[in-house]
C-alpha cells in the first residue's frame, strides 16, 4: 500500500510541484494580510499557512484542498482576542476548538456537507469569483489598499468595494497594470493547444511564467516611472533562519482554562471552520478533474490536528480555503504534494528567502486571482444553471446575492434555504396528482402524504365537478397522514349532494379505523372500495 502510495504521488510530480509554488506565491501575502485584519502578530498567519500545508494536507483525506487562515473568521478572531484580552488567551480558545473538531470527527458529523444542495455550491463558488474579480483589480491596476482582497467579503473599511474601483481608476500605476494585462494575456495563451504543444512550455504552468515575467519587467524598470511602487509588491517580516522564526513564536496561556468565555469562543470557532471547511471541501470535490471524494470526517480530524497545532504554536484558526484549493487546481495540482509543497515553501521563505520574494509585485498575484475568479464564474456556468430550470437557477442566483450582500456563511444559509423551498415544493405537488378524462377523474396519492398537503388535497377535490366519478388511488402511497384522511371523508360526505360516485382504491390499511359511512368492500382481487351518495 505504502509503495502504491509513493508511486502514485510521484507520478504527478511535474505537476503538483509547479502548483505548489503557485499556491504558496498567491498564499502567502494573504496569510499575513489575514493576520493583520485579524488583529494579530503578522507571523501567526504564515504559521498557519506553514501548518496547513505540513501537517493538515497529510492528515487530510483530500488531494487538492489547501488549508490556511481564512478572511471569513478576521472577524471571530479579532473580537476573540478584544474578549479574551490577547492573543495569548485566544489561543487557549483555538487549542480547545481544535479537540472539539477531532470530537466532530469521531463522532461522524463530516456527513453534514453531503446536505448541501448542489446549485447552492456553486452559488458560492460563483460568487468568490465576482468577489475575487472585484477586489483584485485595485491591486491589477496599481492601487492596492487592500491586502485582504482575495477572501474578504464586506469592506474592511469605509470605503465600499466598487467606490474602491471608482478611486483604483482614478490612480492607475502604468507598471502595475502592463504586469497584470500582460500576465493574463500568458495565462490564456498558456492554456492554448500552441503552447501546450511545446513540452517544455506544458510543464511550466501559466501563473509561474507570469510571474517571472512580472519580476523581470519590474527589474528592468528600476529607477523609471514605470516602477512598481514599494508598498504594491510583496512585504515579509525580516527574519534570519528558522531559529530566529522560532524566537518569534506566540504561545498560549493556559491560566484561563476553566473561564467559560473562552469555551464560547472556542465553540465558535469549532463550528464556523467545520462548515466553512465542509462546504469548502465540497466545492473543491467538484472542482477536482479527477472526480475524486474526500472523506469529510477524515478532514475534521485534520482541521482539528491543525488548530491544536496552530494554538499552541500561535497560529491563526485554520480551514480548508477554497480560493487557493482552486488556484491549486487551475495551476494543474494533482495531489496533496501540491499543498506540502506550499507549506514547506512559506517556512522555507519566511525563514531565508524574504528580499528575494520581495521583488514579486502584488499585480500579477492579482492577475492570477482574476483568471481564477473568471473561472469560477464563467458565462457558460450562468447559463447552464440558467437552463437546468427555476429550481436550479434561483437558489444558484439568490446565493450568489446572498454572499455578496453579507458573508460567507450567512449567504450559504439563505441560499439552503431557498433550496428547501424548492425540494419542499416539489414534493408538495407530486404527493398529490389529479388527472381527468371527461366525467372521470383520478386522485393519485404517492410517497409519505401528511397534513401539508391537506390545501393541495382540497384545491385538487375542489376541480371535481358535479355528476362525475373520482377514484382516489393510494397503490403507491407509503403513509398517509390522518388528517388526510379526515379531509377525504368529509368529502365523500359532501359528494352525495353534488351526484360523485368516489372509488377509493388499495386504501383499507391506510382506511383502516375511518368513520366513513357507506363503505363497501368488493369481491375484486385488488380491492377497491365504493363510496356513492
Amino acid at each position: 500500500m505504502v509503495k502504491k502510495h509513493l508511486a502514485y504521488y510521484l507520478a504527478h510530480l511535474t505537476q503538483d510541484i509547479p502548483a505548489g509554488i503557485v499556491v504558496f506565491l498567491v498564499a502567502l501575502p494573504l496569510c499575513l494580510g489575514i493576520a493583520l485584519a485579524s488583529g494579530a502578530p503578522l507571523l501567526s498567519g504564515v504559521v498557519a499557512g506553514i501548518i496547513g500545508g505540513l501537517v493538515v494536507a497529510w492528515a487530510s483525506g483530500s488531494q487538492l484542498s489547501v488549508s490556511g487562515p481564512a478572511a471569513g473568521l478576521t472577524v471571530i478572531v479579532l473580537q476573540g482576542i478584544e474578549k479574551l484580552g490577547g492573543f495569548e488567551h485566544f489561543l487557549l480558545a483555538l487549542i480547545l476548538a481544535g479537540l472539539m473538531q477531532l470530537a466532530l470527527g469521531f463522532l461522524k458529523a463530516g456527513t453534514i456537507g453531503a446536505y448541501f444542495p448542489s446549485s447552492v455550491i456553486k452559488g458560492m463558488l460563483s460568487a468568490i469569483g465576482l468577489i475575487l474579480i472585484a477586489k483584485q483589480l485595485p491591486h491589477a491596476v496599481g492601487y492596492g489598499r487592500d491586502i485582504l482582497g482575495e477572501e474578504t467579503y464586506l469592506p474592511q473599511d469605509t470605503e465600499g468595494t466598487f467606490s474602491e474601483l471608482m478611486h483604483a481608476m482614478d490612480s492607475i500605476s502604468p507598471g502595475a497594470t502592463v504586469v497584470s494585462a500582460i500576465a493574463i494575456v500568458i495565462m490564456v495563451l498558456w492554456e492554448s493547444r500552441l503552447v501546450r504543444a511545446v513540452p517544455l512550455l506544458a510543464w511550466i504552468p501559466g501563473p509561474l511564467a507570469a510571474i517571472a515575467w512580472a519580476v523581470a519587467f519590474n527589474l528592468s524598470m528600476a529607477g523609471s516611472s514605470w516602477e512598481i511602487a514599494p508598498e504594491h509588491m510583496v512585504q515579509l517580516p525580516d527574519i534570519r533562519g528558522v531559529a530566529d522564526l522560532a524566537g518569534r513564536l506566540v504561545f498560549p496561556d493556559f491560566s484561563r482554562i476553566m473561564d467559560p468565555a473562552v469555551y464560547r469562543v472556542a465553540f465558535t470557532i469549532a463550528v464556523i471552520a467545520s462548515l466553512e471547511t465542509l462546504l469548502s471541501l465540497e466545492a473543491v470535490d467538484k472542482l477536482d478533474p479527477l472526480k475524486r471524494v474526500a472523506p469529510t470526517n477524515r478532514e475534521l480530524k485534520a482541521q482539528g490536528i491543525g488548530n491544536l497545532l496552530a494554538g499552541l504554536l500561535g497560529g491563526l484558526p485554520l480551514t480548508a480555503v477554497i480560493v487557493r484549493s482552486s488556484a491549486n487546481i487551475n495551476a494543474g495540482g494533482r495531489t496533496k504534494v501540491a499543498c506540502f509543497i506550499h507549506g514547506l515553501l512559506l517556512l522555507v521563505s519566511v525563514s531565508f528567502l524574504a528580499r528575494y520574494l520581495n521583488h514579486i509585485p502584488l499585480a500579477v498575484l492579482a492577475a492570477i486571482l482574476l483568471m481564477t475568479g473568471y473561472k469560477l464564474v464563467k458565462p457558460a456556468l450562468v447559463a447552464e444553471m440558467y437552463h437546468k430550470g427555476a429550481s436550479q437557477f434561483i437558489p444558484f442566483a439568490v446565493t450568489v446575492m446572498a454572499i455578496l450582500a453579507t458573508d460567507l456563511l450567512i449567504g450559504i444559509a439563505v441560499g439552503i434555504a431557498c433550496g428547501l423551498y424548492y425540494v419542499v415544493r416539489a414534493n408538495f405537488h407530486a404527493a398529490i396528482s389529479l388527472t381527468r378524462h371527461g366525467n372521470h377523474y383520478l386522485l393519485r396519492l404517492r410517497k409519505d402524504v401528511s397534513f401539508l398537503n391537506k390545501a393541495l388535497l382540497r384545491e385538487q377535490l375542489d376541480q371535481v365537478e358535479p355528476d362525475s366519478e373520482l377514484i382516489i388511488d393510494g397503490t403507491y402511497a407509503e403513509f398517509v397522514d390522518q388528517d388526510i384522511l379526515e379531509t377525504i371523508e368529509n368529502f365523500v360526505e359532501a359528494a352525495r349532494d353534488d351526484r360523485i360516485v368516489v372509488y377509493m382504491k388499495n386504501f383499507k390499511a391506510a382506511y383502516a379505523g375511518s368513520t366513513a359511512k357507506n363503505r363497501q368492500d368488493n369481491a375484486d382481487t385488488t380491492p377497491l372500495y365504493r363510496i356513492s351518495g
